[in-house]
């Protein structure tokens, strides 16, 4: 796998609605199948070739299927995990060979004369055509479209058409099931994950008529799973059939011959299940019954099914953007990839890569409630609550590990899949507890965006409950200052660990505080049943009021610790380009110690608790850590991009708008083979949105505070609130409010209340703002220019 190789640009056309490859570089190939990759929340198929070689890194992916391996240790220590959990790549059923008069098909042979993909937002397929001579000297034309259903979850299917353009030609296709395929070797970067081979022990392998199945479990974390596959062939009399099965291989050939004028097409439907509970007969019977669903819809029904589902998407939440296309076609692309991410995970998580990669061991961290559901609350909000059902349903091995810390509440791991802890290094892990605030936050995000009171009772009201438990327990009430500390800990910044008072998790670990305190009034039998009385909501709510917030008067700046400000600066001018990220180039011993960030912290801060900072506060830290922070995440540009937006430092935010957008598809940290950055992606969403478009959720209301950079003549973009939806609309001097339909919903415009209804739009000027100097970053470190890759 090349995985050094950068996407060059322009890799892609730039179209509204599509991404279309016009040549085939097979030394970015890795890359190029996480951008095409396909998903639903459930099934994950990279966008790997048909034929199956050649290829980057194969992958298929069901949510949460995984496998166990141990964690190793140089020296062992009182809770270490001893064991993660590691996705594994299941069962290929994308696979479709094909032989031309026995010449295999394959791109590094013969000669292809033209080769074009094309990501079809709109449709939520993946289309590709080929024209391709055979050392022999024939030539075929080769199109194929697949699609992972959004409304069939466990349905995948592929249409592959072959037409001779010369000559009559003898073909041969081979649609597979195959398991346990050979990985390339992966990269020494922690980021990457492990590759575990040969994951899968066979129970079962069937192939009977067209049709074929396979049965398997892992081998240490008892884990079970069926694929299958059906098809519907069209083609010349005289096509004759043939299948065969073995523990790993399920396959079908189909031969014939075509003359020019002739084609054979195969449709392919795939089924996928999988379960920690139920037999090997019931997998099997789940996988066959959902291919008959399959089948019974058709082709043509799951291409209307997946259309009509998408159309009501983008209804509901596109975003529209006058003057460079390329972010307008970067943010649709975004948001496709977020919504493949979260659509029907339905009580399972968001992997940091989504199902498009191996990256980070298919593990969910913080970022999924911080920076993905933002998008999803405002637009999917089922997606989003599935999401919360998930954390509920880990609630109790989150308590357990409370228990190990000594802790009350619950302790939400730092990576998992499951509910177990996978991070093998505590300082940037288990102390890391700003999660489960984060988590919180993401509970009353929802709440606030949707007023679902059956969810907050039945889902929100014990996470609040036992996050708040442990901010109570991990903290304490320092009497001689009448102030709530919490020492010790790791904020977003994995740059400095180990802190007191970090800003960031005192002010969301406040937010869980109030919001618990507040939950329990409104449910109290539930609350009583979670066995919280009045003087223990009480402390929650004397530890919120009482929260420590440091603040530098030397420097006038909010330190992003108690003690931050106070140390050394990094010695950025002796750093060297090829030394970034710093992680992998020097001792956390040297970086903890350091005024160097990694990733936006106090920054973030900022931008999900805007209540707790002034305008001159927020101006002032921003250009404060600027220089700091180095952006060795992806997470940071998104953050940055909105925080410079408000400070009206709008040709940063509009440089960090391209940056946080067009990180995977231009490779920025050079990793994309392993996956795309979903917290990335929608924060592509967010630096326009809550950016240029200044949107704020605070007090159960929509506030809004839009300013746009020069290059855009036009942001729009659309909400879901509160049962309404609302469409947003940004020029260069005022703003209009339309609400599409929905109950009369109350909004701010820079501070004004404006009460919108369906009778008509509301139109405000956008007042002028004066900002400072434009803040400098890290030598070398500041985002590339916009308008240097603008399209026209």
């Amino acid at each position: 796998m090349e995985a050094d190789k950068k996407i060059e640009q322009p890799a892609f056309t730039i179209e509204e609605w599509s991404f279309r490859e016009m040549e085939l570089h097979l030394d970015t190939l890795a890359q190029t199948e996480s951008i095409f990759a396909l998903s639903n929340g459930h099934i994950g198929l990279r966008g790997n070739l048909d034929e199956g070689e050649p290829h980057g890194l194969p992958g298929t992916y069901l949510n949460s299927f995984y496998e166990l391996r141990p964690l190793p240790y140089a020296e062992g220590g009182y809770a270490y995990p001893e064991s993660g959990q590691t996705i594994i790549n299941v069962t290929n059923g994308k696979l479709i060979r094909l032989l031309v008069d026995d010449e295999p098909f394959d791109v590094r042979y013969g000669r292809v004369q033209d080769h074009e993909r094309e990501l079809d937002l709109r449709n939520g397929v993946l289309r590709r055509n080929v024209h391709w001579t055979t050392p022999a000297g024939r030539t075929v034309k080769i199109s194929s479209v697949r699609l992972v259903s959004f409304t069939q979850r466990a349905i995948a299917a592929i249409s592959y058409e072959v037409e001779p353009l010369d000559a009559a030609v003898r073909v041969v296709v081979q649609s597979e099931l195959v398991a346990n395929e050979a990985l390339p070797p992966q990269s020494a970067d922690p980021r990457v994950g492990a590759a575990l081979e040969s994951a899968l022990e066979s129970e079962e392998h069937l192939a009977q008529g067209t049709a074929g199945l396979l049965v398997h479990h892992t081998r240490v974390s008892g884990l079970r799973m069926g694929a299958a596959m059906e098809h519907h062939i069209e083609g010349p009399p005289g096509m004759v059939t043939a299948s065969e099965s073995s523990p790993d291989v399920v396959r079908l050939s189909v031969t014939g011959r075509l003359k020019p004028g002739e084609r054979l097409r195969i449709v392919k439907f795939i089924a996928y299940g999988w379960s920690s509970l139920r037999s090997r007969p019931a997998i099997h019977d789940q996988v066959r019954a959902a291919l008959s669903a399959a089948r019974l819809t058709g082709w043509e029904g799951l291409l209307n099914e997946q259309r009509a589902y998408l159309d009501d998407f983008w209804t509901r939440a596109d975003v529209e953007l006058e003057g460079d296309p390329e972010i307008q076609q970067a943010v649709r692309f975004a948001m496709f990839q977020v919504l493949q991410s979260g659509a029907r995970t339905e009580g399972r998580p968001i992997p940091a890569k989504g199902l498009t990669g191996p990256g980070y061991d298919g593990h969910a961290f913080w970022d999924t409630e911080i920076y993905v559901l933002p998008l999803l609350t405002l637009t999917v909000p089922s997606a989003a609550a599935g999401v919360l059902r998930w954390r509920h349903l880990i609630l109790d091995k989150a308590r357990e590990h409370a228990r190990e810390l000594g802790l009350r509440g619950s302790a939400f791991p730092w990576r998992t899949i499951r509910g177990a802890e996978s991070s093998g290094y505590w300082p940037a892990g288990t102390a890391a507890f700003h999660i489960n605030a984060d988590i919180a936050y993401a509970v009353t995000n929802y709440l606030e965006a949707t007023g679902d009171i059956a969810f907050e009772e039945e889902i929100g009201l014990e996470l609040l409950v036992e996050t708040a438990r442990l901010w109570r327990s991990l903290g304490y009430l320092n009497t001689a200052t009448a102030q709530f500390r919490i020492d010790g800990v790791t904020g977003p910044d994995e740059y400095s660990a180990l802190v007191d008072n970090n800003v960031y998790t005192n002010l969301m670990a406040q937010n869980n505080l109030r919001w618990a305190a507040e939950a329990v009034q409104r449910h109290p039998e539930k609350a009583r049943a979670l066995g919280v009385d009045s003087q223990e909501a009480a402390s929650w709510s004397e530890a919120a009021e009482k929260m420590l917030i440091p603040y530098d008067e030397r420097l006038g700046v909010t330190p992003q610790d108690e003690s931050f400000t106070e140390h050394e600066v990094w010695d950025f001018a002796d750093t060297a380009p090829d030394q970034y990220p710093l992680l992998l180039h020097f001792p956390y011993f040297d970086i903890y110690r350091k005024q160097v960030i990694k990733q936006a912290d106090l920054v973030l801060a900022m931008h999900l608790r805007s209540d707790a900072f002034t305008p001159e506060q927020k101006a002032r830290n921003f250009a404060y850590y600027e220089p700091l922070t180095v952006r060795d995440s992806s997470l940071s540009a998104s953050t940055q991009a909105v925080l410079a937006a408000e400070v009206g430092q709008l040709q940063l935010a509009y440089d960090y708008l391209g940056e946080a957008a067009l990180v995977d598809l231009h490779d920025l940290h050079h990793n994309v083979q392993e996956g795309l950055h979903m917290a990335s992606l929608a924060g592509a969403w967010s630096a326009l949105v809550a950016g240029f478009g200044g949107m704020r959720v605070q007090h159960g209301s929509l506030c809004f505070a839009p300013r746009l950079h020069d290059a855009i003549r036009k942001l729009a973009f659309h909400l879901l609130f509160h049962g309404s939806r609302l469409r947003v609309e940004v020029r260069a001097t005022e703003a209009t409010y339309r609400l599409l339909d929905g109950p009369p919903l109350r909004v701010s415009h820079h501070g004004e209340e404006i009460l919108l209804s369906v009778d008509g739009a509301v139109t405000r000027p956008i007042p002028p703002i004066y900002a400072g100097p434009r803040p400098t970053q890290p030598p070398g470190r500041a985002p590339a220019p916009r308008e240097s890759h603008r399209s026209s």
